[in-house]
């Protein structure tokens, strides 16, 4: 990811410390991705409507009530919709912390999105259940949580940067705009992976059945979301490739081969869920795989513009 050093380290005069607001936009990204992995376990298990309603659990309360559904899948939704909270609270303290350390604009900026993100997550999801679960519905609660998951991704690698240092390019241009590329293509991968979903026999609910779904050949649509998972493969390859060959720096070469190892486990598990026919077992797998991934890019992403000292800038950055 990154690496600090004396002289490229931030401080702060106030707050809590640099390595605090990293610890905390941290956990943030952890729990971006963790509750992507809760609601894909809310999916497997059929209990997307324990809740059948919302902001209530059940109308007129806020809490399951015994015997409006089964009990496990009660506790299941509603269990996931408690994490939001947690979640909250987390974007909450990442926020204050880089606001009381005086941190620069952009560092408040995604702490900002990241909690109004949370918010409008919570209303997709609320918007999801009313339409009892719709395929497309589901999908439009699903890839938000990938762009926080990217903005956590960002804010915790510029944490690490000074403030008062101006940005510069640590990559050609054409690695620059590769990136972004790989970036959009990984955007298509997500949205063929949820109509794959949509077209498939996991609705979110046992009461649900094949209702709403994608009404698509399943086996077309998993070939399709393949293929864009190999063109968004190709294009990495090709980043990397062209940072080996530009003498980036140890810390994006290196990001570079995780990523590649993170898509290649990634495409274990889809090769996996096709063979066997989606086993429930393996959407949590292929759902955290898609944080990590996420993570991983952006990562590659920030290293291509970062704050540093001149004396790194010229050890890192290839003349052009």
């Amino acid at each position: 990811m990154t690496s600090a050093t004396a002289t490229d380290q931030p401080t702060t005069t106030r707050g809590p410390s640099v390595r605090l607001q990293r610890i905390l936009a941290f956990i943030l990204l952890l729990a971006q991705g963790g509750i992507t992995v809760t609601g894909s376990i809310v999916r497997v298990t059929g209990s997307g409507l324990g809740c059948d309603t919302w902001p209530n659990c059940h109308e007129g309360s806020l809490v399951p009530v015994q015997g409006a559904a089964p009990a496990v899948h009660q506790a299941i939704e509603f269990g996931n919709r408690l994490l939001t909270f947690v979640l909250a609270a987390i974007a909450i303290a990442v926020f204050v912390a880089v606001l009381r350390a005086g941190r620069r604009k952009e560092i408040i900026v995604y702490s900002v999105l990241s909690g109004v993100g949370i918010i409008i997550q919570a209303i997709l999801g609320g918007i999801s259940v009313h339409l009892d679960l719709k395929w497309w519905a589901v999908a439009i609660h699903f890839l938000p949580s990938m762009v926080l998951v990217w903005i956590a991704a960002l804010l915790y690698m510029r944490l690490a940067e000074p403030d008062h240092l101006p940005q510069v390019r640590m990559f050609a241009p054409i690695i620059r705009t590769l990136t972004i590329v790989a970036a959009v293509c990984l955007s298509v991968v997500l949205v063929t992976g949820t109509m794959t979903t949509g077209a498939g026999v996991h609705s979110g609910d046992d009461g649900v059945g094949m209702e709403g779904r994608l009404d698509v050949d399943i086996e077309l649509m998993a070939l399709i979301h393949a293929g864009t998972m190999y063109v968004y493969l190709a294009a990495t390859l090709l980043v990397v490739w062209l940072l080996y060959r530009g003498m980036a720096s140890r810390d994006a070469k290196n990001t570079g081969w995780v990523l590649l190892v993170m898509i290649g486990v990634q495409w274990a598990i889809g090769v996996v869920q096709f063979n066997l026919g989606v086993p429930r077992w393996t959407i949590p797998a292929h759902v955290a795989m898609s944080s990590v991934v996420v993570a991983f890019s952006a990562f590659l992403y920030a290293h291509g513009l970062r704050r540093i000292t001149r004396s790194e800038k010229n050890a890192t950055v290839t003349a052009e």
